[in-house]
């Protein structure tokens, strides 16, 4: 095997890790389709990163909707904490 051929392996290692660490930090988003991808998935990412009260809503509630959101959001970061138990063995 040449280097040339090693060093696009490793790049195309490089590449499918740095994918996948992005997409397994994506931010809660309880409003939004589970499997957004794309520019503006990104670009909301980052400006939620950057600024987290940019994505907090601040808006009336429906009836029951404010606990409904909170109880989800409570048990998507059970489950998140859950999955990150499993990965890193604790």
């Amino acid at each position: 095997m040449s280097i040339q051929m090693l060093g696009r392996g490793g790049l195309l290692l490089l590449l499918a890790a740095l994918m996948s660490g992005c997409s397994s930090s994506s931010p809660l988003n309880v409003w939004s389709a589970p499997a957004a991808s794309g520019p503006a998935a990104s670009r909301v990412s980052l400006e939620c990163r950057v600024s987290r009260s940019s994505c907090m809503y601040d808006g009336k509630y429906e009836a029951g909707e404010r606990d409904y959101a909170e109880d989800e959001a409570k048990r998507l970061n059970r489950a998140e904490m859950e999955r990150l138990r499993r990965a890193f063995g604790g």
